[in-house]
């Protein structure tokens, strides 16, 4: 059981570390950003960012294995679900005119360097 404690704590390192990374790409890319990890009832959202009143909810896959499937294949439909519920309630909490957009950071840790890919409107795409 300690090694498993050992490999969460590397992997939410990791996690963490790809959102700061995820962050600083779509701030570099001119997003304001709002929110990160952003909690609604069960529903957590990863960055709330906005650009030209398109509010994007994103989604930070990080992952340090180049054999784990594509990112977009492990957001499962209850969990788009929960993303969709969360952001209709933050649109309406804060009273926003937007149109929303649903995003995927997908972040590759190579031993010295990150690789990033961002998929828009990653849930109509499947």
């Amino acid at each position: 059981s300690h090694f498993y404690v050992t490999v969460m704590a590397q992997h939410n390192k990791l996690g963490k570390e790809g959102e700061q990374k995820a962050v600083a790409y779509l701030e570099e890319q001119g997003y304001h950003i709002l929110e990160t990890n952003w909690y609604y009832q069960k529903a957590e959202v990863d960055i709330i960012a906005m650009k030209d009143s398109i509010l994007a909810a994103v989604e930070v896959k990080t992952r340090s294995s180049v054999d784990f499937g594509l990112p977009h294949e492990f957001v499962k439909p209850q969990k788009i679900k929960l993303l969709t519920q969360a952001i209709d309630a933050y649109v309406v909490r804060q009273n926003l005119d937007v149109s929303v957009r649903f995003d995927i950071i997908s972040i590759y840790k190579k031993p010295n360097e990150f690789i990033i890919e961002h998929l828009e409107d990653a849930f109509f795409h499947f």
